[in-house]
């Protein structure tokens, strides 16, 4: 007998917004872990933290500021919905960052931990935000839009702004804290590369 296949999920307006708001949390403590280590990432957040440590400015008026002008190619190259959910999700990850400071204290975390658990942290974040159509606004947005106009793979697009940005980190920052930064930089990317499929989850 042959049977229809089932039929994909779709996520209810409740099931969009408590994901999107725990994969910002998840994404937050990721970078204040981080932080914590003075190690950078890749995207947006690497270009935030990288300015945060060089010019002493707080990390997440940096990190909103970076993507402002993002928003607007959101919008108009991936619609209002996707633009909103950026726009929400990056202004909640910049707010949790800040505020977990004074509730989360971190003395002293060897920067192996540090990018370990920064890695699966902030990848499990970032798969909840992919599920639900969601960003981290910056590079990401700018990857899918070339991906979309010119056929050029987003992830490459990626690759290419973190090489550049670790070259920049290893000019700033002391090499061990850029080696470290690249181990969880290779955490984060397996998570994802080992659990990101389109095709399990569709968003309405």
């Amino acid at each position: 007998m042959i049977t229809d296949p089932p039929s994909p999920h779709h996520y209810t307006p409740t099931e969009d917004l408590q994901g999107l708001v725990i994969a910002s949390v998840q994404a937050a403590l990721g970078i204040h872990l981080l932080r914590a280590a003075g190690l950078v990432t890749g995207g947006t957040a690497g270009t935030a933290l990288i300015l945060a440590y060089v010019t002493g400015w707080n990390f997440s008026l940096v990190f909103f500021a970076l993507n402002i002008p993002f928003f607007a190619l959101a919008w108009v190259a991936r619609g209002p919905v996707f633009c909103a959910k950026s726009l929400g999700t990056v202004t909640l990850v910049s707010v949790l960052a800040e505020a977990l400071k004074p509730v989360l204290h971190i003395d002293s975390i060897h920067p192996a931990a540090a990018a370990l658990l920064f890695g699966i942290s902030a990848g499990v974040g970032l798969l909840g935000l992919f599920r639900h159509s969601g960003s981290l606004g910056g590079v990401s947005i700018m990857a899918l839009i070339v991906q979309d106009r010119w056929g050029f793979r987003a992830g490459w697009t990626q690759a290419i702004h973190d090489v550049i940005l670790f070259a920049l980190a290893l000019w700033l920052l002391p090499v061990d804290r850029v080696m470290w930064s690249l181990l969880g930089a290779l955490v984060l990317n397996g998570v994802i590369a080992f659990n990101h499929r389109r095709d399990w989850y569709v968003v309405t």
